[in-house]
């Protein structure tokens, strides 16, 4: 086997990795967890928010 032979298929195959990776990310049946995730670091706040006193809010 070719050094370059290694090369050309290595770099296929992290291509094929790669694109497997972006549909994978962004397909629409994974929407609704990525947008919750994302939202994920508001929710503390809105949990103080709902549990300090009304005077005491920021």
């Amino acid at each position: 086997m070719d050094i370059n032979l290694l090369r050309s298929l290595i770099t296929v195959l992290s291509l094929v990795t790669f694109i497997g990776i972006v549909v994978w990310a962004f397909g629409s049946g994974r929407r609704g967890r990525f947008d919750e995730a994302a939202h994920l670091p508001f929710a503390d706040d809105e949990i103080a928010d709902r549990s300090a006193p009304t005077g005491a809010r920021r």
